[in-house]
This record gives C-alpha cells, sequence and structure tokens, in this order.
C-alpha cells in the first residue's frame, strides 16, 4: 500500500477545500493502466475455487488490485467494487456476463467483501485512494460506484464522496441478483436479505476441518496407544462434530451463544463413549467413573471452542457479541480442557504402571 498513499491531503479529517484539491489532482492524473477480464470462468479459475476452499496457499487467492474492464465499456458504464479476493471477484464478474462495465479492484488483503469490511481493508480510505489513483474520474462521466451491500460496515458513503467527488451506491447481497438489479437499480426486500442455507454453512467446513486436521491426527495417535482405538475415534469424533456438524445443525442447537450451542452438542456426542467406557466390565469402577468424567469435561470443551471460532463465518453474530462471548466463556472451556488433560495423564500412568 506503501505505493498508493497520498498527501495529507485525502485524510478522513481533512477540511472541506480538500474534496476540490483531491479531484482537481484526479483530473490531472494520467490514468493508470486498466487491466481486462473476462465473465466466462476457466477451469484455472474453478481449480483456484476448490483450493480456497479447502484453505490451501489461503492468502494466494487474490487478483491483481486496479481497474478493469468487462467487454467493451464506454465512458457512460457502470463501475462496479470488489474485493481482491479471487472468489468475490469471480462472483461479481461471472454475474456481470454480456454487461459492458469497469470493476475497480480494491486490495483487501485477499479478504472477502464482508471480512474485509469487518477489518477495515474494504474500507472509505481504500476505496478512495482506488479511485484516485486509477484515474477513474478521466475515464468515466458519470461519478457513481457501485459496490456489494455487504461491504456497506466498511464504507462511509458521504466520506467517499467529498473527498473523491463519486457517489456511492449499494448494490444487493448477491452477486448473481445484479442483472435484475441494474434493471431499476432498487433492491427488493429479498436482494437485501442475507441468507446463511445450510448449502452455505457446508462449504465453509473443509477449510474449518483442515485447519484442525494435524492437531487431530496427533491426538488420535497418543489415544490410541493410551487407551485404545474407541479414545482415538472420539478425539477424531469430536472434531468432526466441531468443525462439520455444528455448522451443519447450527440453527438447531438450542441457546444463543455458539459456546453454549458447542458445549451441548459436545456433551450429547461424548455420551456414547462415555457409556461404553462405563459398561468396559474389564476395568475398575474407579477408572470407568474417571475415564466418564474426563470424556465429558474434553469432548464438549473442544467441541465449543471449535464452534466458538465458527462465529467469524457467519451471519449471526457481531463483533461485539463474539468478544463478550471470548470473556465468558473461554475461561470456562480452557478450564474443562485442563482437568480433561489432568485427568488423562493421571489414566495414562495407571494404564501404564498397572496400577488399578
Amino acid at each position: 500500500m506503501a505505493g498508493d498513499k497520498t498527501t495529507g491531503s485525502s485524510c478522513a479529517c481533512a477540511p472541506q477545500s480538500d474534496k476540490n484539491q483531491i479531484i482537481t489532482l484526479t483530473n490531472k492524473m494520467q490514468a493508470s493502466e486498466i487491466l481486462i477480464t473476462a465473465s466466462e470462468l476457466t477451469p484455472k479459475d474453478r481449480l483456484d475455487h476448490l483450493f480456497a476452499l479447502l484453505g490451501v496457499n489461503r492468502m494466494g487467492h487474490t487478483v491483481k488490485p486496479g481497474l478493469y474492464k468487462l467487454g467493451n465499456p464506454t465512458p457512460d458504464s457502470m463501475v462496479f467494487v470488489s474485493a481482491n479476493y479471487t472468489l468475490s471477484f469471480d462472483a461479481l464478474r461471472s454475474a456481470l456476463a454480456g454487461i459492458d462495465c469497469y470493476i475497480l479492484v480494491l486490495d483487501t488483503k485477499g479478504i472477502n467483501v464482508w471480512c474485509a469490511a469487518g477489518k477495515g481493508t474494504f474500507g472509505t480510505d481504500e476505496l478512495v485512494q482506488r479511485i484516485m489513483w486509477s484515474g477513474l474520474s478521466n475515464i468515466v462521466r458519470h461519478r457513481t460506484v457501485i459496490l456489494p451491500q455487504l461491504g456497506a460496515p466498511g464504507i462511509s458513503a458521504h466520506e467517499v464522496q467529498r473527498r473523491s467527488g463519486f457517489k456511492v451506491e449499494f448494490g444487493p447481497v448477491r452477486a448473481n441478483d445484479l442483472p435484475e438489479y441494474l434493471k431499476t437499480h432498487t433492491a427488493t426486500p429479498e436482494m437485501r436479505k442475507v441468507h446463511f442455507s445450510f448449502k452455505d454453512r457446508l462449504v465453509l467446513t473443509p477449510v474449518e476441518f483442515r485447519h484442525a486436521l494435524i492437531p487431530t491426527i496427533a491426538a488420535a495417535i497418543i489415544l490410541y496407544l493410551l487407551a485404545g482405538s474407541l479414545a482415538a475415534i472420539a478425539a477424531i469424533t469430536t472434531v468432526i462434530t466441531g468443525t462439520i456438524l455444528f455448522p451443519a445443525l447450527l440453527p438447531f442447537i438450542p441457546t444463543h451463544d455458539f459456546s453454549t450451542k458447542g458445549l451441548i452438542l459436545g456433551g450429547l456426542i461424548a455420551v456414547p463413549f462415555a457409556i461404553s467406557f462405563a459398561v468396559e466390565t474389564e476395568l475398575s469402577l474407579l477408572m470407568r467413573v474417571l475415564i466418564s468424567v474426563t470424556i465429558f469435561l474434553t469432548m464438549p470443551a473442544v467441541t465449543a471452542y471449535l464452534a466458538l471460532n465458527f462465529t467469524g463465518c457467519t451471519t449471526f453474530t457481531s463483533r461485539t457479541g463474539v468478544k463478550k462471548e471470548i470473556f465468558r466463556y473461554v475461561p470456562i472451556m480452557a478450564l474443562m480442557a485442563v482437568s480433561g488433560i489432568i485427568l488423562s495423564i493421571l489414566l495414562g500412568a495407571i494404564q501404564l504402571m498397572k496400577v488399578i
């Protein structure tokens, strides 16, 4: 971003007179290179999408920030704004098939529009700078840029207009609604509604599971050596529950907080494992009790932690709500997990020494 910084005149706290200075500078600038894109997605694009969804090379799924032309735009063609995350950019350009237009891509560090708006990279400053350094006022005669609705949290529309001269128009939530939206430039209530369907939730599960894969394998191996195959299966089941089953069942689990939802779900999946050990006649009563307690401490704690991690992927949470939930429940999860680990070590020691 160092190359994109302007003088103090572009600061948000600049006086009103700076607006004219910014616009004058923009008008005098020679337009930067206009890149070319197409609406049709190639097999390479779809492979990139697959890798992105699996979390492979997570920060590598980017397009170059700047101004792109789609089709054969004229000075009167519309200008759409997107993030430089490939899935965001590709969703927009594929939805605009047959429409001659420009796409202004912001540098969001490879983050999608919604998350980048929350982080501030899909924000007012970045949008104003991209408008200036693309020489957009020399390319189009109108003064309007169309942004996705999910970018609204990061954008101050009146500041963008004051500092760049361009009006911000917020389009629909979903890119595939754009062709219908552009007929009247009016979004229906359905276009403004954010959906988070079963399919939407499951799409996010591969990357969540992949992040937990290596620790899961390590835990399963250790538990297998200490307590046998059932303990290893319990570890794998816990992670699958937290990363796959929890997102799938999210709306149907009672309580509001993700942590308590995770504790409930983790407690339910712990029951059959606890029963399996409890009825094991080859173990002493004390061992069966200790194992059952360990299961009910560790499995819900891990599931709740994985569930809490999912808050950043959903439409059900806010930043302040997540912070409150972290301070409220993470100490409880930590206490449960540490207690479970201590009991596991104790059980392992007992098993090795054949004390009981």
